[in-house]
């Protein structure tokens, strides 16, 4: 039955068959020919897969990023972190990684990041006589943080996948998170002076402090998102409902960049994305249940123990892994299915549960920037009409710093459970 199982999603994958459909119809051919159920639960199965409060979440933090996205909040953000960063050698870049930062703690989300920064970055660079490769490759891999930064809804997805608590999956992402900023930012200065990429000239106090004003109402989303949930005023799922309440009010009343026009574009992609997720959430909840069936879990599990008693050899098997299935696996489809499979076999290791899901999230981000199905990849494709073997050539030094880091975050703990001492 599992070789069975391998075959059908290979063959839907190869085909083109969207991942969901693919999920599902494997799952539910491995549970037909196996006979470990009947069709008629199928429908069931996937429902109680979407059916949980926490879920609820990811629809409206998708639609908060639409709206922050369209209601002028980008460019405030870029007026800020040139202010902070623009004066600096390869200061543009640095711009990119710090508006990037700053967007992700908004949107959740590493497509939507890559595409408000990037539409805005991408050209200024190339207009003051960045490499166009060099800048789009810059930007698919800052888009990234839009998942490891919080709130993110991958982090929300592995939580929900874990049964374990979404807040402390978004303070867990924090250090890891600037971790990388602090990487993409040196490798930025570096870079800049040795290629001559003279930041702009340096604002003045003033100009800093006008800045700041612009991109305040911005700033305090996320502190008002994260600041309610630690401070328990609301959880995760309402203080979602509350980040789409304060986009709309700064979107439509105060910036007024968000018309009814737009009020409807926002809501049918919103829809869609959101749509999207959740069939991915109910395969992989299909998927999860045929494999538990098959007790693929312990399988694995007795696989890894039989190889190895040690968690860095574990942790770098799963890394080596996770790299590749990332490049061919949308992130939360991966998260959904190997979740089951793989935490099981951690905590056998000693392994945090909360430590683990960043040592996922993180791995899998970097799929987000590779071919031959990174998203960021192509954003920023669509963005610089550059070719793909440009990009992803000026992309080698950025996996390279990723895979650094990635390992850095696996074996310092500390940096993931920091705040929950």
């Amino acid at each position: 039955m599992i070789a069975l199982l391998i075959i059908v999603l290979l063959a839907l994958f190869a085909v083109g068959v969207p991942v969901a459909i693919s999920i599902a119809l494997g799952a539910a051919a491995v549970g037909w020919f196996g006979d470990l159920f009947s069709l008629t639960v199928i429908p069931q199965l996937i429902f109680n897969s979407i059916n949980s409060f926490p879920l609820m979440a990811i629809p409206f933090f998708i639609l908060s990023g639409y709206l922050m996205q369209e209601g002028g909040i980008s460019d405030r953000l870029v007026n800020l972190s040139s202010a902070l960063v623009g004066h600096i050698s390869g200061g543009l870049t640095m711009v990119a990684v710090l508006t990037s930062l700053f967007f992700a703690a908004i949107s959740g989300s590493g497509a939507a990041t890559t595409a408000a920064v990037g539409s805005i970055l991408i050209p200024a660079m190339i207009a003051k006589g960045y490499n166009p490769a060099y800048a789009s490759a810059n930007q698919a891999v800052s888009g990234e943080l839009g998942v490891i930064i919080p709130p993110s809804i991958p982090l929300i997805l592995y939580a929900i996948s874990a049964n374990t608590s979404v807040g402390d999956m978004f303070l867990a992402g924090v250090l890891p998170g600037l971790l990388i900023v602090l990487s993409l930012m040196i490798a930025a200065y570096i870079v800049g002076k040795r290629n001559g990429y003279k930041g702009e000239e340096r604002a003045t106090l003033k100009e800093l402090l006008v800045a700041f004003k612009g991109a305040i109402l911005a700033l305090m989303m996320p502190i008002i998102i994260l600041g309610g949930i630690y401070g328990g005023f609301f959880t995760p799922t309402e203080a979602a409902v509350v980040a789409v309440a304060y986009a709309f009010i700064i979107g439509v009343f105060v910036y007024r960049k968000i018309t009814m026009k737009s009020l409807v574009r926002i809501g049918k992609e919103s829809a869609v994305m959101t749509a999207v997720i959740m069939l991915i959430i109910g395969a992989a909840g299909l998927l999860s249940f045929v494999l538990n069936r098959l007790q693929i879990p312990t399988l694995v599990s007795d696989f890894f123990l039989s190889i190895t008693t040690s968690h860095i050899v574990f942790i770098l098997m799963v890394t080596i892994m996770l790299l590749v299935i990332g490049m061919f696996i949308e992130n939360a489809a991966a998260i959904l299915i190997f979740v089951p499979i793989l935490l099981p076999v951690a905590v056998e290791f000693g392994i945090d549960p909360v430590h683990f899901g960043i040592i996922m999230v993180v791995n899998l981000a970097i799929g987000m920037f590779t071919p031959p199905v990174g998203v960021n990849l192509f954003v920023v494709l669509r963005i610089s009409k550059l070719g793909i073997g440009k990009v992803t050539k000026a992309l080698l030094p950025f996996i390279v710093i990723m895979i650094i880091d990635l390992l850095i975050i696996s074996f310092v703990p500390q940096l993931s459970l920091f705040f929950l001492k």
